[in-house]
């Protein structure tokens, strides 16, 4: 593929990603990769991130998912990954879309299972972030005051 063709939707790593957006930006469409993580990523794959995602060759998206495989590999250091001491294999980890999804869902139900206070709060649909809850959270039938109908 030339530098002159524009592609407005660009696969990587299982996500359409906008070429309109500058590659900064666009590679935050991934779940799991934010402002930092791209900068580092764009930083090691030697690329512009303020050239649009649609000109990007087919090569700079192969580097681009290499790094997303294994960022410690590539240098990236283990604080920016998005699941330090993972509890069950005891590795710094950097998940990305349904591995982030699986993993967040094992957790939450980890801690339904083990009773804990966030468990509690996850199954009862309340939050579990210290919030208080007198005006906000407020869904259901019981929600408000009925008046009496005359």
């Amino acid at each position: 593929m030339t530098q002159t063709e524009f592609r407005h939707r660009i696969r990587i790593s299982k996500t359409d990603i906008t070429g309109e957006f500058p590659l900064e930006y666009a590679l935050q469409d991934i779940m799991g990769i934010g402002r930092a993580m791209a900068k580092a990523i764009l930083r090691i794959a030697k690329l512009d991130g303020k050239k649009q995602a649609g000109y990007l060759l087919e090569e700079d998206v192969k580097k681009i998912e290499a790094i997303l495989e294994d960022p410690a590999k590539y240098g990236i250091p283990s604080w920016m990954f998005n699941r330090k001491r993972d509890p069950y294999s005891g590795k710094d980890k950097h998940l990305i879309e349904s591995d982030l999804i699986m993993a967040v869902q094992e957790d939450i139900t980890t801690m339904k299972k083990i009773r804990c206070y966030r468990g509690i709060r996850h199954e009862l649909g309340l939050p579990c972030r210290g919030q208080r809850t007198k005006g906000s959270f407020r869904k259901g039938s019981t929600v408000g005051v009925k008046k009496k109908k005359k």
